[in-house]
């Protein structure tokens, strides 16, 4: 096999793993802008620590969706057994402001 040969078989094979990254950062930065625009919208209460939980719930959220893309598409097993830790901290935490929600009148 000539060099130009072995190099068109090289980047074909690195191509699918491109593919895959990009995937992925693409779907961490619609995730980000997601979360930004949400939080934006957002009113304020006035009450800090309202304001506080209203804000951090969709930043949890977004923690947990870039964590569920890194189930999907990565393959590193220490990455992925954080991925799950970052699930379902982040779903106990969001759980928690709901419920300080709740207990304060929102």
């Amino acid at each position: 096999m000539n060099i130009r040969c072995f190099l068109v078989v090289v980047a074909l094979a690195a191509a699918p793993s491109v593919a895959i990254a990009q995937d992925a950062m693409t779907e961490h930065m619609a995730i980000m802008e997601n979360m930004m625009s949400s939080m934006q919208g957002m009113k304020h209460s006035g009450d800090p620590d309202m304001d506080f939980t209203m804000m951090m719930i969709p930043h949890h959220q977004s923690a947990i969706d870039m964590a569920k893309v890194q189930l999907e598409q990565g393959d590193d097993p220490q990455l992925r057994a954080m991925a799950e830790q970052i699930i379902a901290a982040q779903e106990k935490e969001i759980e928690e402001l709901k419920a300080w929600q709740a207990e304060h009148g929102h």
